[in-house]
């Protein structure tokens, strides 16, 4: 058992004086390239980072308790705070007809919060889990990450993807997943960083953002109507030639999403390839039409992609939303301490925000610990 999976259950001994059911814990994510594309039923390619979410959990009263928060939530209905995720999916798989009882649970994680790591999705596949294996349910993995969807749509009132649930429920160490976000095949793509002498660098601007809060369903809405206005179902189904039928903001917004798809069925070939050179042009692709195109960067994400490409990364770009969180960099691990060095120093001058740095691997999704 992990820390983070002890620390739940030692949070459930102490608040509920018994012990718990069943323990799983699930991971957030990094998305190495594909992004505003799950929505628009395109192409993702995330993995599950060495950060994780345990929930601990019994049958009980309707009691949540989060030791990050120290903070315990009673009642089923929504309230606008974080345990409307774990709510969320109680709701999600009753709606679906799963019958389900009373339960308590006691929450710890580690992955950072709206820092576009995914802690939302990890609660819910987590809580999802855990109730699966608590009422015997037999549910799918597929199935499990469509309900916590649902959850974050319909309860939480966020317009995500399938992307985040999906990753921290199936990804497997040492690969990334490439998701097909409307067929929702999905396929292992292994990534071997420790081989290529390279480190995979998270530089977290610690600007906070809540995506209900910023534009992410103004942009979404602006894709639906572009696919509309081209005649199409999704934008995944409109071509680069499609793009000349449009104008303004909406031009722009496709034209990212359409680009991005290819980028990323290009980064698969160049990952299987073993060519991290064509994969890390295409990462600084994706952020140069994250910035321009959809408008979702900052200076601290611009800062941080700009200092990685002056270092000699591979490859750097903003990951998850945009509106603040995290960027990534690819980059050869003897020059990972001196990147995020000289990223504090500019930080410092710009007068931002002390940033904060990890190194991920490729790891683990979802799993019932007990």
């Amino acid at each position: 058992m992990r820390e983070i999976e002890q620390r739940a259950v030692t949070a459930y001994r102490d608040r509920f004086g018994a012990e718990p059911e069943v323990v799983a814990s699930a991971p957030g994510r990094i998305n190495l390239i594909g992004e505003h594309t799950d929505y628009n039923g395109g192409f993702v390619l995330p993995c599950a980072i060495d950060r994780r979410i345990a929930v601990a959990m019994g049958k009980g009263s309707i009691e949540l308790y989060s030791d990050d928060f120290h903070e315990m939530r009673s009642g089923a209905a929504r309230d606008g705070s974080w345990a409307d995720y774990p709510r969320g999916v109680a709701w999600s798989l009753s709606e679906a007809g799963y019958r389900l009882e009373s339960v308590r649970a006691a929450i710890a994680g580690d992955v950072p919060r709206a820092a576009g790591l995914s802690s939302s999705a990890a609660i819910e596949a987590a809580t999802a889990l855990a109730l699966d294996a608590l009422f015997r349910l037999g549910i799918p993995r597929q199935r499990l990450a469509t309900l916590c969807q649902r959850a974050e749509n319909a309860f939480v009132g966020v317009s995500c993807g399938i992307m985040d649930q999906y990753a921290s429920l199936l990804c497997r160490a040492g690969s990334a997943l490439l998701i097909d976000c409307r067929s929702l095949d999905a396929e292992e793509v292994p990534i071997d960083l420790d081989r290529a002498g390279l480190s995979l660098l998270v530089c977290d601007t610690r600007v906070k953002r809540e995506l209900g809060a910023t534009g992410y369903n103004e942009r979404r809405a602006t894709c639906e109507q572009a696919a509309r206005d081209l005649g199409v179902a999704l934008l995944r189904d409109a071509t680069e030639a499609d793009l000349a039928k449009l104008t303004g903001l909406a031009l722009r917004r496709a034209r990212h999403v359409v680009t991005e798809d290819r980028r990323v069925l290009e980064a698969v070939e160049a990952l299987r390839a073993g060519d991290v050179a064509a994969f890390g042009k295409l990462m600084y692709a994706s952020h140069a039409s994250l910035r321009d195109d959809f408008e979702v960067s900052t200076p601290e994400l611009d800062t941080f992609v700009d200092l990685a490409a002056r270092a000699g990364a591979v490859g750097a770009r903003l990951t998850g939303a945009g509106f603040g969180g995290c960027a990534i960099a690819l980059i050869a691990r003897d020059l990972a301490t001196d990147l995020a060095d000289a990223t504090r120093a500019r930080f410092r001058e710009l007068g931002f925000a002390e940033p904060a740095f990890y190194e991920f691997r490729p790891s683990a999704g979802a799993e019932v610990v007990l």
